[in-house]
């Protein structure tokens, strides 16, 4: 299984707007998706930073995909 890549949180929230989940709201640095089907997640976009890959896997985890589905969409 390869390795998660490292993303920034607008490249999270692009991927994660190609799966159908849109972006609700923001409070300061966080950005707050929800999915249609009920899905929610919850990511950080800090300015020169990387999403850590156990945020990145807890993510993938929320919105109920695999990982190879969200690899396949970054």
């Amino acid at each position: 299984m390869p390795r998660l890549p490292n993303l920034n949180g607008w490249e999270v929230i692009r991927v994660l707007e190609k799966a159908g989940f849109k972006q609700v709201r923001q409070k300061g640095s966080h950005v707050f998706m929800l999915h249609p089907d009920g899905r929610t997640t919850l990511i950080p976009v800090h300015r020169g930073r990387d999403i850590d890959r156990g945020l990145l896997r807890k993510v993938i985890r929320d919105v109920d995909m695999t990982r190879d589905e969200f690899m396949d969409l970054s």
